[in-house]
């Protein structure tokens, strides 16, 4: 019997093959460069959220989207600038209302013969009613603000390239009853 059989080489093989990949990972570490540990700082959805809701517009300055700052306040404070320009004319037109209310010959409001009492009340419930609507939309503006900040942290890193693209091309399937469906479907390549 030879020394040399189909089973004896298969060892000798693999005990070789196994060694020197064993031995070979030692040269590899002698080879490799030292990188000093750096910190990857996370772009941080939650972080920008906080940002926002404590600052409006601090979330956007964090996301680096320093443009839309001066949108956030020029919305807010032109709901706030209505709402409280509403609620002087509301207050004036109450005031008028009570006063033609309180049954006193004496008191005189500034809109005496110019309206009526059915009008004054018109006027101060239109007034009271645009300035809800204005602190209404001064909250929105204050949530859209935390909102935006929300979302645009968590797209911060999305890969935005030439490769992202969709589009309509035509398609052909089977329905369950084995009959054919022509029709449209929307590619989406990234």
């Amino acid at each position: 019997m030879s020394f040399f059989t189909k089973h004896n080489f298969i060892l000798i093989f693999c005990f070789f093959t196994t060694a020197s990949t064993l031995f070979s990972q030692n040269t590899f570490e002698s080879d490799t460069i030292a990188v000093d540990s750096v910190k990857i700082r996370k772009h941080s959805p939650t972080l920008a959220t906080l940002l926002s809701t404590a600052i409006p517009g601090a979330g956007q300055v964090y996301n680096k989207k320093y443009w839309k700052v001066p949108i956030i306040y020029a919305g807010m404070g032109t709901s706030l600038y209505f709402a409280f320009s509403n609620h002087s004319n509301y207050k004036k037109y109450k005031e008028a209302y009570v006063t033609r209310l309180d049954e006193d010959e004496t008191t005189i409001d500034e809109f005496d013969g110019l309206l009526t009492d059915e009008n004054l009340r018109t006027n101060m419930d239109a007034y009271r009613r645009n300035r809800d609507y204005s602190y209404i939309i001064a909250g929105l503006f204050y949530v859209m603000n935390i909102v935006d900040a929300t979302v645009d942290a968590h797209l911060f890193s999305f890969p935005v390239n030439d490769n992202l693209t969709f589009h309509f091309e035509p398609s052909i399937q089977l329905t369950q009853n084995n009959q054919i469906s022509n029709g449209f479907r929307l590619v989406i390549k990234l």
